[in-house]
């Protein structure tokens, strides 16, 4: 289950809409320092997911949790919450499609080929 027993109903709630605003904090791969930055968490049939519009360029986000899955999801709309996640980088093919289905669901998108090739894509396991 993506969304931990033990997390109170209201950041439950926040955690269970399509989508919401976050910020979310890494540790860089070459820094080592925290690099926060704001994205979209996707609820997509019960698990979180985060990822980003399509480009031919690896987000920095994206490496730095290659390097260090751990991270930082911060609610912030409503609902105020530091909660601690590690990430898992999704890249087969079929897996892809599949969730970024549902992405491109939530932004009204219908390139889901182009999605596919270019868009960062994560899923969000929160600790």
């Amino acid at each position: 289950m993506a969304i931990p027993q033990s997390i109170d109903d209201r950041t439950r709630d926040a955690l269970s809409r399509e989508q919401t605003v976050i910020d979310m904090t890494t540790i860089g791969r070459k820094s080592g320092k925290p690099r926060r930055i704001e994205i979209v968490l996707h609820n997509i049939d019960g698990r979180l997911y985060i990822s980003g519009q399509p480009r031919e360029e690896r987000r920095g986000w994206l490496n730095n949790v290659a390097s260090t899955p751990q991270f930082t999801v911060h609610l912030k709309r409503g609902v105020k919450a530091d909660l601690p996640a590690t990430a898992r980088e999704i890249t087969d093919p079929k897996e892809r499609r599949t969730v970024l289905e549902g992405v491109a669901r939530h932004w009204k998108r219908d390139d889901v080929d182009t999605m596919v090739q270019y868009s960062p894509l994560i899923e969000v396991k929160l600790l």
